[in-house]
């Protein structure tokens, strides 16, 4: 688990440095906390390194903490972020970039581990969700958060995971898919395609971009419904 603080105060860095150390300490958990004081710094770190959680101040010079999440968001859908702040004027827009949840300075120790709690409580729910997947050397267990995209290709299924690992099996593509979309953020946006919304970059009129760099193509007759989905997708993770 790694985290990452940025606040311009040192301070008021220091006492959440301070907070979390109790967190870990109260609650037996270990993880690594890395610390920035501007918002270029972080925003350049989180383009080549995975933090779980970022916790940011909200008003910060030039780049501002909002601006910074949004940045993140573009490499990043999945990393909780927490804003702390003295104002809460920015709230609304912290949910446009799927914020965790907003705390207001000076942050309290209840108030942050609260917030800590109900995000490792909502990670272990998540990581429950699983398909057992059958092949000709074995079965595999594989969590639906690390499911990126599901590929239907010479009578073979092949499901890509986050790690870069590929499981090929002999199943049908549309058993897969009728068990896969019964989970809400799975989308079939061709006939070779089962995609898990959490992992889409962009979309375009043609095809849609995940985070890997991966291109989808789409199915020309569907593209405005598959747009409806996904923003229906992105609105109901935001609320």
């Amino acid at each position: 688990m790694k985290i990452a603080i940025c606040d311009d105060d040192r301070n008021e860095l220091l006492q959440i440095q301070t907070l979390l150390d109790l967190y870990a300490q109260e609650r037996q958990m270990e993880f690594i906390v890395k610390e920035y004081y501007n918002s270029f710094e972080l925003a350049s770190a989180a383009a080549n390194e995975t933090f779980q959680i970022y916790l940011l101040d909200v008003l910060m010079p030039v780049l501002n903490g909002i601006d910074l999440a949004r940045e993140i968001r573009l490499t990043d859908k999945a990393a909780d972020i927490l804003f702390l702040t003295s104002s809460p004027e920015f709230a609304v827009e912290s949910y446009m970039v799927k914020a965790s949840n907003y705390l207001l300075k000076p942050v309290q120790k209840e108030t942050l581990f609260q917030a800590l709690d109900d995000i490792f409580i909502r990670q272990i729910n998540e990581a429950g969700a699983s398909i057992i997947v059958k092949t000709t050397i074995g079965v595999h267990k594989i969590h639906l958060t690390s499911l990126v995209y599901v590929e239907a290709l010479n009578r073979k299924v092949i499901y890509h995971l986050k790690t870069g690992e590929q499981i090929t099996s002999a199943e049908r593509f549309s058993s897969v898919c009728d068990s896969l979309m019964q989970h809400s953020e799975f989308l079939l946006p061709h006939r070779s395609y089962l995609v898990n919304m959490n992992y889409i970059r962009s979309i375009t009129a043609s095809d849609m971009l995940l985070q890997s760099g991966k291109i989808i193509p789409l199915a020309q007759r569907r593209v405005s419904e598959i747009k409806k989905l996904y923003l229906a997708f992105q609105m109901e993770e935001v609320y």
